[in-house]
């Protein structure tokens, strides 16, 4: 083993145990220097003596082969974490990524449903059918409560707290945070309880999961997505719509409803707020519609 190979063995290391990353974000992390190290190769030099041109030559070189500005950010990304790395180490007496620019990109807005599209969806969930009750109460946690996918799956029984009315969510890196559960979602909750989940068996390991498919396992990100574009699909909604769109429309209603964006950022669990800031633009893009469509010197131009 080189030096380098023991380098990112040890940088591996710290991306999961101290960062707290999972294996397969730090494993694409030391992909992203990996492209850099091939760069590097061929231009004969090691990384201590990487400079800001060498790290631009880099970025040509991406955008010279067609990768995508979003896929640039991320692996410049990806860099400026190992050089920080090796500062921290004093594997390197500067840091050569601090003035790196990030590629430009066109901000991408995600869809968000509007609150007359989710209570169609609602109203389309057969309740009649075995499934329809936990239907109805996922759909009601991830719009309530603004969960990711893999956190609706993976909600336990027991992190559910009915009576102070918050639910533990473990969401990236395996970080916790308490999440204020509605009356509504805690009420669908339990007669799913009582009118389904208490007459299933489940399957060895999976007791105290929340939500279960109708052999007693674990529900799969796949079974959540169909579930939610069916119900569009019934409800006549055109929308580019999955599971994700639920959680974007969660922080938009809360942020046009005048809730801080702070604790919209805690709730959703971004560690940084300039993930949470797009939903500034999204509830920007609402408040220029609506100058656009009931402003009186508006009307007047468009009599």
């Amino acid at each position: 083993m080189n030096d380098l190979e023991r380098i990112m063995q040890r940088y591996e290391g710290y991306l999961r145990i101290e960062k707290g990353l999972s294996a397969n974000t730090a494993a694409a992390y030391c992909r992203d220097v990996d492209h850099l190290v091939r760069y590097l190769n061929n231009e004969d030099k090691k990384f201590e003596q990487v400079t800001e041109s060498d790290l631009e030559g880099f970025l040509a070189t991406l955008h010279d082969v067609g990768i995508a500005p979003r896929s640039q950010a991320r692996i410049i990304s990806g860099i400026k974490s190992f050089f920080r790395y090796l500062l921290r180490e004093q594997l390197i007496d500067t840091d050569p990524t601090q003035l790196l620019p990030a590629p430009r990109m066109g901000r991408h807005l995600p869809e968000v449903l509007t609150l007359d599209e989710i209570d169609r969806m609602i109203a389309c969930i057969d309740l009649s059918h075995p499934q329809g009750q936990r239907n109805r109460a996922i759909i009601e946690v991830l719009y309530g409560c603004g969960l990711r996918v893999s956190e609706l799956v993976e909600l336990r029984l027991s992190q559910v707290f009915e009576q102070e009315e918050y639910i533990v969510v473990v969401g990236k890196g395996d970080k916790q945070r308490l999440v204020p559960i509605s009356q509504e979602a805690l009420t669908q909750i339990n007669l799913y309880l009582e009118q389904t989940r208490s007459n299933q068996v489940a399957k060895p390991g999976c007791e105290d999961i929340l939500f279960l498919n109708r052999r007693g396992n674990k529900l799969t990100r796949v079974m959540i997505f169909y579930i939610v574009k069916e119900l569009c699909e019934l409800a006549g909604i055109r929308k580019t719509v999955s599971p994700h769109t639920l959680r974007h429309s969660f922080a938009t209603h809360l942020l046009e409803g005048g809730a801080n964006l702070r604790a919209i950022q805690q709730m959703l669990g971004h560690e940084s707020i300039e993930t949470t800031e797009i939903y500034v633009h999204i509830d920007r893009s609402t408040l220029r519609n609506e100058i656009l469509n009931h402003h009186p010197r508006n009307r007047k131009n468009n009599a």
